[in-house]
């Protein structure tokens, strides 16, 4: 495959992950709003930022509807909801001879929905709730045109490398984010795990699990017995469910192994040890190991080795010498 569209395929793939992750983290919060004081809203909406990564030039100002606005609409944060829908649709058209008729579609179709004149106006107003839409209304719109994208492309594209580079972008961009949002979480919610539990961290154990869609996942294993423990075990190791760490990391030591075959990339064996590495530090541990050491240095560790493993697809598969592929 040309490495131009590789790296369409796979960065197409991870900004629509990254837009649908964004738009549930505000989705979940904006409904936790009714449950919430002025000084949790504070917490809440800075660990928002912080899972998200701090953004260079967003700051929490007080009003969670003026920062949802700029998250979702300001193109000139590049990771903003808008800028990420943009992106992956300027990718898809690069690719466009490689997409199926009905990804374009979706994809198409998501990008005209959320660019069309007058829609931040509709939604919001000067900074505060007072437009024609409830904002929840868009972005749980936008969620399930990313699923709808999801799903159509699973079931109209061929599974073959250019499917698996879709497979790799999404993987690794769910992983990054995960980390990020369980180490969000972690000073305030597992940082007390001894001390019991206020009605109010019940909520935010709640808000986590929404974060990554896993509550009603969560719920069949465990009950509705909210435990700190529990909820890191599940989001952390649990290897049937799509948002989990380990879910995602096995899914991406699937894909890169699919693509190594199809390429037939005899060089490809430092980024087989990476994605191996990390494969089975989440394989082989529990819960209670994890818990035993620095978890928010575990989360972090995880992160790098995902640095790692991008810089080392960018290596092989994009940016390769001739020299180097002629050799491989």
């Amino acid at each position: 495959m040309l490495s131009r569209v590789a790296d369409s395929l796979y960065w197409m793939s991870r900004y629509l992950e990254r837009a649908e992750h964004a738009t549930r983290l505000l989705d979940v919060n904006l409904n936790l709003m009714l449950d919430e004081s002025a000084t949790s809203a504070d917490r809440r909406w800075l660990r928002v930022l912080k899972a998200l990564g701090n953004p260079k030039d967003v700051e929490w100002k007080g009003d969670p509807y003026a920062l949802t606005r700029e998250l979702t609409f300001d193109t000139s944060y590049k990771a903003s909801i808008l800028s990420c829908i943009i992106s992956a649709r300027e990718n898809s058209r690069h690719v466009r001879e490689q997409i199926s008729t009905e990804q374009w579609h979706q994809l198409n179709s998501l990008y005209l929905h959320a660019t069309r004149p007058g829609m931040q106006n509709s939604l919001y107003n000067s900074g505060n709730n007072t437009g024609t839409e409830q904002p929840t209304e868009f972005l749980q719109q936008v969620m399930e045109a990313v699923h709808q994208f999801q799903g159509v492309s699973d079931s109209t594209m061929s599974h073959g490398e250019g499917w698996q580079f879709i497979q790799v972008g999404r993987y690794i961009e769910r992983a990054t984010a995960t980390a990020m949002l369980i180490e969000a979480y972690h000073e305030e919610l597992w940082g007390h795990i001894d001390r019991p539990a206020e009605g109010n961290e019940y909520l935010d154990w709640m808000g986590l699990l929404r974060s990554a869609t896993a509550f009603e996942a969560y719920c069949k294993v465990y009950t509705a017995d909210l435990t700190p423990d529990r909820i890191l075990e599940f989001l952390l190791l649990d290897e049937k469910f799509p948002h989990s760490l380990r879910f995602s990391i096995d899914s991406l030591q699937c894909a890169l192994e699919a693509i190594q075959e199809d390429s037939g990339k005899s060089r490809a064996e430092p980024l087989r040890r990476l994605a191996g590495r990390l494969q089975a530090s989440l394989s082989y541990t529990s819960v209670d190991d994890v818990m035993r050491v620095d978890v928010v240095g575990y989360l972090r560790e995880i992160q790098v080795q995902c640095r790692a493993i991008h810089e080392t697809i960018y290596e092989l598969y994009v940016d390769y010498s001739i020299q180097a592929a002629l050799a491989g």
